[in-house]
């Protein structure tokens, strides 16, 4: 499966539009303006939170938790590396690897890969191709890409 996130521009907040390979809008993205640290709504088209991304705000490296129903069931942890960033997922076994520099990783279960992600250049607002394996749950492959683009914000920021 194939996804589009396009970040909405001129919003309040983090905002997103995640469209399906048609074009047509598959999930919305919210962010929370006034908390601490990054809290992410992944929402179906009726509005029904899907999946809530919230960052660990006390922690040395970048930390967030995804949960579902209120369940913690992932969480992302920056790794501590030199010459590379990596990230890993507890609660999924998966890894994040590639050039985040350019935008343009991988997340791996074993040897396998199971979600690629390429940033979009030259578009309004910051776009990505998302390649989802069709055994792989979309939302919490879309949760955690969340996550990463949240980590590549503050890095480029900060």
């Amino acid at each position: 499966m194939r996804f589009y996130l396009k970040q909405r521009v001129f919003s309040w907040g983090d905002k997103f539009t995640v469209y399906d390979e048609n074009g047509g809008d598959a999930y919305y993205v919210e962010g929370e303006v006034f908390s601490w640290g990054k809290k992410l709504h992944l929402c179906d088209l009726s509005g029904n939170e899907l999946a809530f991304v919230r960052q660990k705000v006390f922690s040395f490296l970048p930390k967030y938790e995804i949960l579902r129903d209120n369940v913690p069931f992932a969480e992302v942890v920056k790794e501590f590396t030199f010459f590379r960033q990596e990230y890993s997922i507890a609660g999924l076994g998966w890894r994040v690897h590639g050039d985040f520099f350019d935008h343009e990783y991988e997340i791996t279960s074993g040897s396998k890969t199971i979600v690629s992600v390429s940033k979009q250049w030259f578009t309004f607002g910051d776009a990505y191709e998302i390649y989802v394996d069709p055994a792989i749950d979309p939302v919490t492959a879309l949760s955690v890409v969340l996550v990463i683009d949240a980590c590549i914000e503050a890095q480029n920021n900060g």
